[in-house]
């Protein structure tokens, strides 16, 4: 018989050292209190000045501050919804608001239009000094609008170099500013041209994501140019062309500067937008029908928004 040879149980690895609990909580404090401080000056600045403002013009809308103190704004009479009530009654906002739809209707499709047609140029048609062109058109968008504006102004004017253009051709042009369908004209126009860069620049980028084996092997099957369009550029552009219109219906309702320094509103209140009307409310102290009348707009803009989202968002 042999002798049964006793083996050694197997070592167990050594345990690691355990952390204390009060130096992990130390840590993570320390690490919270870093990211704080990090955020800190965001926070600050939000409740400042975007916060606070939104809870002085809820203040302001629910109540009856009208030529009052505004350093004291709780020492005034609730209201509710009195004030919406009084907008939305308002002929004045109501031709501000048909105002700025018809901007808004009239600019987005041409603006779109416009944008599409200038990215296709530029991603298949022209092909020398593409930079060139595309910083071109790009420039309106980060001009000042302020100073565009006032170009227009003398471009416009009775004796401006529209007219004399139009004069040379037998044309009597009219007197944009004074009469209500030129300046309307003249402020679409405006409109268009400033915002078909940005359009363009994102009409570009979509255009150059799509592959383009997916148009070779349509031009292969016998498909047509405008088949191609309709079947594989505007479904894949669905995403775009969602991002640019809310964008631009954002931007257009809010329209103001243009108005403010073409027109002043007039003629009879025929290029006041909402944004301007709300302007001239506090101007006149109407500070709360101007807080009620914003977040009137506000609510537009969002309808205006969720239905984009229903008629433009990606077909699965």
């Amino acid at each position: 018989m042999t002798a049964a040879v006793a083996t050694a149980p197997p070592a167990r690895p050594a345990a690691p050292p355990k952390r204390s609990r009060g130096a992990f909580g130390d840590r993570r404090r320390r690490q919270s209190v870093a990211g704080l401080a990090l955020v800190a000056p965001f926070l600050v600045s939000f409740l400042i000045f975007n916060l606070w403002p939104i809870i002085w013009s809820l203040i302001m809308a629910v109540t009856d501050m009208t030529n009052r103190d505004l350093r004291s704004p709780f020492a005034v009479e609730f209201k509710g919804l009195a004030n919406f009530g009084q907008v939305l009654s308002d002929p004045q906002f109501g031709k501000a608001l048909g105002v700025t739809g018809i901007l808004v209707i009239g600019g987005i499709p041409l603006s779109l239009i416009v944008g599409m047609t200038l990215a296709v140029l530029l991603n298949t048609g022209i092909q020398r000094l593409r930079t060139f062109f595309r910083a071109a058109f790009y420039v309106p968008v980060v001009t000042s609008l302020v100073a565009i504006a006032v170009v227009w102004k003398f471009l416009f004017a009775a004796d401006g170099l529209i007219n004399t253009l139009l004069a040379t051709v037998g044309v009597d042009g009219p007197t944009w500013i004074n009469e209500p369908a030129p300046a309307i004209a003249m402020l679409l126009l405006l409109i268009v041209w400033r915002s078909s860069g940005m359009a363009m620049i994102l009409f570009l980028a979509g255009l150059q994501a799509i592959p383009v084996e997916l148009h070779e092997a349509a031009k292969v099957d016998g498909a047509t140019a405008w088949r191609r369009i309709r079947s594989i550029t505007i479904p894949l552009m669905r995403p775009t062309i969602l991002l640019v219109s809310v964008l631009m219906s954002v931007g257009l309702v809010q329209v103001f500067e243009e108005p403010f320094v073409l027109t002043r509103g007039g003629p009879l209140k025929w290029t006041t937008t909402a944004a301007l009307h709300i302007y001239d409310l506090f101007g006149f102290g109407q500070y709360s029908l101007a807080a009620a009348s914003s977040y009137i707009l506000f609510l537009v803009i969002g309808a205006m928004a969720i239905i984009q989202f229903r008629m433009l968002r990606p077909k699965v």
